[in-house]
């Protein structure tokens, strides 16, 4: 049997990025929402791989890496420098 958590909707704002290595290109979208403590969806466009991320998991980089299947260590550094520079500063407001 299935209980109901939550159901809500709510107008999210999107950001894309694109951006391309020496090795690879990425696409990313990043789906800003109220839900999840303000942590925002990270969806690699490539891989349709996503995960919910804020700046304190983009420190993790070994977890990073495996995430979207990136292979070298500086291109994970690279990409959480994006990240970070467009991830909203956490708010702790309990959202269910």
């Amino acid at each position: 049997m299935f209980e109901k958590i939550y159901d809500s909707v709510e107008q999210a704002q999107v950001q894309y990025i694109g951006y391309i290595s020496d090795a690879s290109k990425y696409d990313f979208a990043i789906v800003f929402s109220s839900h999840f403590f303000g942590k925002p969806l990270v969806v690699c466009l490539q891989t349709n791989r996503a995960s919910i991320l804020g700046t304190d998991d983009l420190d993790d980089l070994p977890h990073l890496l495996k995430l979207f299947d990136i292979k070298d260590l500086e291109e994970g550094k690279e990409l959480a420098d994006l990240l970070r520079r467009r991830m909203p500063e956490p708010h702790f407001d309990d959202p269910y």
